[in-house]
């Protein structure tokens, strides 16, 4: 997954997939989905990102677990 954001259009991107969206559905709230060939999603915008304190000070920290999810997957 790839994180960006776009300071002067106050967008954050989370791209899931690199894939070309072929289509996109923007849900209340000013979040797009964007889904692939499959159906399935390659990319979510949040528009107003920062208002929506999504951002803050212009930094973004992301964290995974995926050692815990993997683990709840597999007792």
């Amino acid at each position: 997954m790839k994180v960006h954001y776009d300071r002067d259009a106050d967008i954050l991107l989370l791209i899931l997939r690199d894939e070309a969206p072929v289509d996109a559905i923007e849900e209340p709230g000013g979040v797009i989905v964007s889904y692939g060939d499959d159906g399935e999603p390659v990319s979510v915008e949040f528009l107003n990102a920062s208002s929506r304190k999504l951002i803050q000070s212009g930094e973004v920290t992301i964290t995974f677990k995926t050692e815990m999810a993997a683990q709840a997957a597999h007792p």
